[in-house]
């Protein structure tokens, strides 16, 4: 399931829980966002962009991927609509710029080597806003440059749909939870659930049932290939190449 996902401009609901602190006009939680740690991302971006290559990240959050990223010697224009999650995006002067801002209506009048889009945000349900997604990548895009795309693929889908049965698993010290609740064949519903267990128990023993608890619905659209490839020429790009073994990740350009 994907837990890392950001719903974006979405009606999902996210239950506060325990939760305190600030949260997203499009319901997330900020302080989950700065919990969570990579897993792997930074490296399959790293290793498909020339060394030093800058990088405009759409949908940037906390900057669990714009940090590594500058670690690893690509500076970063980091874009999200939430100023209490740039908050959290920090760095060097030299290697950081940060834009409050929509995805959608971006428009910096640069081009960029390497455009990323994580967080499986092409897998919206709404056809309109993935190619509006599309078509800021395409807009900031170097004519040489590459498109990075995170996403869901069909066979992921066809998975969860065939099973339907709640999976938990662990990023990090956070338990996850991801509980399919309906399908049409295309659409998803699915609700997430974050756990982040109590630290302060006793000194070498299991932590304490309490905690911080996150949840929320989201939806997500199965794409085929052909419709990621027809997504991808509508915005003037097409498909390069996967990046990884499990092929949630691939590269597009002009």
């Amino acid at each position: 399931m994907p837990a890392l996902a950001r719903p974006l401009k979405s009606p999902e609901v996210w239950d506060r829980g325990s939760m305190d602190g600030a949260v997203t006009r499009d319901g997330c939680p900020v302080e989950l966002y700065t919990l969570l740690p990579t897993t792997g991302e930074p490296a399959i971006v790293h290793a498909a962009i020339p060394p030093g290559a800058e990088i405009l990240e759409l949908g940037c959050g906390a900057g669990r991927l714009t940090h590594p990223l500058i670690d690893l010697g690509h500076p970063v224009t980091a874009v999200d609509n939430s100023a209490d999650m740039l908050a959290h995006v920090s760095g060097p002067a030299s290697a950081l710029v940060t834009v409050l801002a929509d995805i959608e209506t971006l428009d910096l009048d640069r081009r960029f080597p390497a455009v990323l889009l994580a967080s499986h945000l092409i897998n919206t349900p709404d056809d309109r806003l993935r190619g509006r997604l599309l078509a800021a990548c395409r807009r900031h895009l170097a004519a040489d440059g590459r498109v990075l795309i995170q996403w869901l693929p069909p066979v992921w889908f066809d998975r969860v749909f065939a099973d339907m049965r709640p999976v938990t698993g662990r990023i990090g010290r956070i338990e996850v939870t991801d509980t399919p609740l309906s399908h049409d064949g295309t659409v998803l519903q699915a609700r997430c659930t974050y756990r982040v267990a109590d630290t302060t128990g006793p000194a070498g023993g299991a932590a304490s049932s309490g905690g911080t608890v996150w949840s929320h619905r989201f939806a997500t659209r199965r794409l085929s290939r052909a419709d990621l490839h027809a997504g991808l020429a509508g915005a003037g790009l097409r498909f390069e190449r996967h990046l990884d073994a499990g092929r949630h990740w691939l590269t597009a350009a002009v």
